[in-house]
């Protein structure tokens, strides 16, 4: 090949390699310009604000969302210092820079916490930021990315859900839960600082009137006026809250009992005076107030606020609207914390299964009467020690703190459990055997269900069952007393109303009640033998129950002279320690107990 072919060949390797660079060199800066492209429309669609700078700090870049954000034109941007145009500022009006991420390390960004962004028009809104290096092959920094973000409406969220979190949505005020927790830093200032507080309890005596008169829309608007008058008449540093259907509460903060004292005495004058007035009707609202003072000894809030509401309690039983301060010396406080004790012994009592049936036997007293077993069903409670308590000691307790409900219901499944499990001959010597129903027990629409599901389910003859019931409990609940008697009634069940001549002196109810025995109050009976008056009363129930053919059970009859004279006048049944005292169920029912 001659020198002239060797150099054209040269020269054409040379152009195809050229081409083949060129082409290659194109590919790449068309692939870089798309990736730009994509970069550029990625920046320009993402909701967040995006500015690029460069080492001096000065904007490279700024997408529009962040022209948005912070008013300022891409064209006038570029070229200013960052903090010129991302004019960041604290939530108490101080300017804060935004610290560049290309002096820090690698990898590290920079990140503040909700602050405010000033817009060029002076706008200001709450914005999340941050900042990281842009670096370049070698992993110098030549410039910064800052992204921020506009959390406004998440901000004003959060706040709204904070704001139902801790207030009551129908008026206004803090719930118990928030109140809960001023009460306890209250407790602590006092406990650690000895700091004076006093806890006002209110409880408005007339709102069931109004809500059962008028409806939930009226007992609702009486709710809001209370609220925006405690709010209106307290200082701005006491803390007023609703804390559950008509109780309220204020925490006189800085203010001992004593300066507490007219100041509440004051308010409760004008709530007093206050007339709510309802589509032409008009009702008086009262309040009975517990007064307590927030100081060192109590040592839990749980103590705190039960000694509000023994006071709030102990306001009421004095005949209501008035303003009761916690006085834990004397004797209505002393009996209130029992109380509440009791209703801690019941309830482990009950989750410790240490209740016990016990039955006190019932004896006929008229010549050839009937033979077979009668008794009436009692409670006993085993304490942790192994005592044996009566009912009389924890009924008061159980009935004010509403859990005759779950005793009722107990003593109902387990005597129906318990005459099942008797062999065939000792459930056919039982002629009648007697169960007690609480008043709240009564007004309860879902114990009847439970109580004619109890009986429609179990073996036991519904005619040998009878459920007592008070006198004064089937007067003030006469419509659920009607209703569940005739219910049962129709099953075959009998009915007594206990403790009568005691309550309400008056016969005509008897006409609408399926009633069929009348066991008189034991008061009558004690002193019978001795007191002509108690013979009168005796007699004239005698009388009437006879007119209604009623039977008639005498309680607590505790001598044969006793016994006797019963007889004589025509008195039925008789029960009482003479005749036979409580004993264990399984006795009793067994036949192991002598009748006198």
């Amino acid at each position: 090949m001659s020198e002239r072919d060797e150099l054209e060949l040269e020269n054409s390797v040379l152009r195809n390699l050229l081409a083949q660079t060129t082409r290659a060199y194109e590919q790449q800066m068309d692939e870089l310009s798309a990736e730009k492209e994509l970069a550029q429309v990625t920046l320009a669609s993402i909701g967040d604000g995006v500015v690029t700078t460069d080492a001096e700090g000065r904007i490279k870049y700024v997408n529009p969302v962040a022209e948005q954000l912070t008013g300022w034109h891409r064209d006038e941007a570029i070229g200013r210092p960052l903090e010129e145009v991302l004019k960041l500022a604290s939530g108490e009006g101080e300017g804060l820079r935004m610290p560049l991420a290309h002096h820090l390390p690698l990898e590290h960004r920079v990140h503040l916490e909700p602050t405010q962004l000033v817009r060029r028009d002076g706008q200001r809104f709450a914005v999340e930021t941050s900042s990281a290096p842009i670096r370049d092959r070698n992993g110098r920094a030549v410039g910064s990315v800052v992204v921020f973000q506009d959390v406004s409406e998440r901000r004003l969220m959060a706040l709204q859900l904070a704001h139902q979190a801790s207030h009551d949505p129908l008026t206004g005020l803090l719930n118990r839960s928030a109140f809960d927790g001023v009460l306890s830093r209250a407790l602590a200032s006092a406990r650690d600082h000895g700091e004076h507080h006093t806890l006002a309890y209110l409880d408005l005596d007339q709102f069931k009137v109004v809500n059962d008169t008028c409806g939930h829309v009226a007992g609702d608007e009486l709710l809001c006026r209370v609220a925006e008058m405690l709010r209106d008449r307290v200082r701005e540093s006491d803390v007023v809250a609703r804390l559950g259907g008509d109780e309220f509460g204020i925490l006189l903060t800085a203010c001992p009992p004593e300066a507490a004292q007219p100041r509440i005495a004051e308010l409760h004058r004008e709530l007093s005076s206050y007339n709510f007035s309802w589509q032409e009707m008009s009702f008086a609202v009262g309040a009975s107030v517990g007064l307590v003072p927030v100081d060192g000894r109590f040592e839990a809030l749980a103590d705190l606020l039960s000694a509000a509401d023994h006071a709030c309690y102990v306001a009421k039983e004095k005949g209501r609207n008035r303003v009761q301060l916690y006085l834990p010396e004397e004797a209505e406080f002393v009996r209130r914390h029992g109380e509440m004790r009791w209703v801690v012994r019941i309830q482990s009592t009950l989750e410790e299964g240490r209740f016990r049936l016990y039955a006190q036997p019932i004896r006929h007293l008229k010549p050839n009467g009937d033979e077979g077993l009668s008794f009436e069903v009692l409670l006993r409670m085993v304490g942790e020690d192994g005592r044996l308590h009566q009912s009389s000691d924890f009924v008061r307790a159980a009935e004010r703190y509403g859990l005759m409900r779950r005793l009722d219901r107990w003593v109902v499944d387990n005597a129906l459990a318990s005459l099942t499990e008797l062999p065939a001959e000792a459930r056919g010597r039982i002629s009648l055997c007697t169960l007690n129903l609480s008043a709240l027990s009564l007004g309860d629409e879902s114990f009847l269900d439970f109580l004619d599901e109890a009986v429609a389910r179990s073996p036991v003859d519904p005619a040998r069952l009878c459920f007592e019931i008070t006198e004064t409990a089937a007067v003030e609940n006469l419509p659920q007393a009607q209703r569940l008697m005739k219910t049962l009634a129709g099953r075959g069940c009998r009915f007594a109303l206990d403790d009568f001549g005691s309550g309400m002196s008056s016969y005509g109810y008897l006409k609408d009640l399926p009633v069929d025995f009348l066991k008189i109050d034991g008061t009558f009976i004690t002193d019978m033998v001795t007191d002509r008056l108690d013979r009168a009363m005796i007699a004239s129930i005698q009388q009437v129950a006879q007119l209604l053919g009623l039977a008639t059970v005498a309680e607590c009859v505790s001598s044969r002279a006793a016994c006797d004279l019963l007889a004589e006048m025509g008195v039925d049944y008789g029960q009482g320690n003479w005749i036979a005292p409580p004993r264990p169920f399984l006795e009793v029912t067994n036949g192991r107990v002598e009748v006198g």
